[in-house]
């Protein structure tokens, strides 16, 4: 991180916050690869309060450059437009991800607005504030394909997704997550959003414990997998996706459709289409979303990808 990098990195975010950015965005991706020397750094807008994540420890010299600058941004014109309250910087490569705040008030609770939809984030507490910023066009399409449709959302987490169908004017949602913490945020999001929760199910469930349960409620119309790369002791996505790949059929309605996801840079959307193909071969690859373009990354492939499948089959 030398001085040509960080008045690249100032640069780039005064140009954003000169367009007074509202809601949450992306203020800087570095982790796309197209910044020489700013990969491991990324810079969020949270609705007036400012997220640096720092993906690899820097070390004390250059750390503490990169905090002179930050600060210089608070006297800067653009800085003033865009009305911003707080600094946050975030060390995602130490022990329980820590968060200083270098400059204003610090919130650790905050309800953002993305596409009119409201979301409470915490931040200071977990490595991940409750919302991905980069699903957002995923979050989107669901909201614009889900009128009195049926929705499954596994692997919910805070239930962005849900919240998104619901809008949209779902019938019913059914969430799924192992962790019962995330589901109960994503209980409040609806909450926030005035939605009626009798409307949404929340099931704290290992997913491959609970295929009885989830046919319960099915079939469904929508389907969204939205997994991590591994989570201890219960998935690992290049080994266990397929397994949930190969039930969609007897999920889904005719016609149905599947959001599925995949954010590991090191494996492609093709993954996905090939597993479909093997596991589920009446479930036909329509078209990938685009990411939002805040997230310009140099190989495609190594970002978001987010891809629609489309039931073919026709019932017996």
């Amino acid at each position: 991180m030398d001085t040509q990098s960080l008045e690249t990195l100032s640069e780039q975010v005064l140009i954003k916050l000169a367009e007074a950015p509202q809601g949450v965005q992306r203020l800087f991706h570095g982790r796309g690869r197209c910044f020489p020397g700013l990969e491991q750094i990324t810079v969020d807008w949270l609705d007036g309060q400012i997220l640096i994540s720092l993906f690899k420890e820097p070390s004390a010299e250059a750390l503490d450059k990169l905090n002179n600058e930050i600060i210089k941004w608070t006297i800067q014109t653009e800085w003033h437009t865009a009305k911003a309250r707080s600094v946050l910087l975030q060390h995602r490569s130490r022990e329980q991800s820590p968060t200083e705040c270098l400059w204003g008030d610090f919130k650790e609770q905050q309800v953002v607005n993305e596409d009119g939809l409201f979301f409470q984030l915490d931040l200071g507490k977990n490595q991940n504030s409750g919302l991905f910023l980069d699903m957002r066009y995923g979050r989107r399409w669901v909201k614009e394909n889900s009128r009195n449709k049926r929705v499954l959302n596994l692997f919910a987490y805070t239930c962005g997704f849900s919240v998104a169908a619901i809008s949209g004017g779902a019938d019913f949602v059914v969430n799924l997550d192992m962790a019962k913490s995330v589901l109960s945020r994503g209980r409040e999001n609806h909450r926030l959003n005035q939605h009626d929760t009798n409307k949404v199910k929340f099931f704290a469930h290992d997913i491959f414990k609970s295929w009885g349960k989830i046919k319960k409620y099915g079939q469904y119309d929508l389907i969204v997998i939205d997994p991590p790369t591994f989570q201890r002791g219960s998935f690992a996505l290049t080994k266990d996706y397929q397994k949930i790949l190969r039930r969609l059929p007897e999920l889904l309605t005719e016609n149905g459709q599947v959001l599925a996801c995949v954010n590991d840079p090191s494996i492609p959307a093709q993954f996905l289409i090939d597993g479909m193909r093997e596991e589920a071969p009446c479930l036909e690859f329509q078209y990938r979303l685009d990411n939002p373009p805040e997230f310009m990354d140099i190989d495609i492939e190594s970002g978001l990808k987010a891809l629609i499948f489309k039931n073919t089959s026709t019932p017996n």
